[in-house]
């Protein structure tokens, strides 16, 4: 399968810990539904990171990619989200 794109998987039980990290309320639980969605959502966000960070690589003829490129996308990322 040459030329094909890992896939980005995010686990369900990791994503549920970390959304629970920031409920206040210890009864709070996020549904099946929710965590699923919040995988994708982040699934979504570090696909288009990785693809924004390359894009500054490109543009500033780099060989590959470091943090300082994602550091130069992450405000204008995080403003899109």
């Amino acid at each position: 399968m040459a030329g094909t794109e890992p896939e980005t998987i995010f686990k369900k039980e990791t994503v549920s810990k970390l959304l629970t990290l920031f409920f206040k309320d210890d009864k709070t639980k996020a549904s099946n539904d929710a965590v699923s969605l919040m995988a994708e959502m982040l699934k979504i966000f570090v696909i288009e990171a990785a693809q924004r960070a390359m894009k500054q690589a490109e543009n500033e003829d780099s060989l590959g990619v470091d943090l300082d490129h994602v550091e130069k996308v992450l405000p204008q990322l995080l403003l899109d989200f």
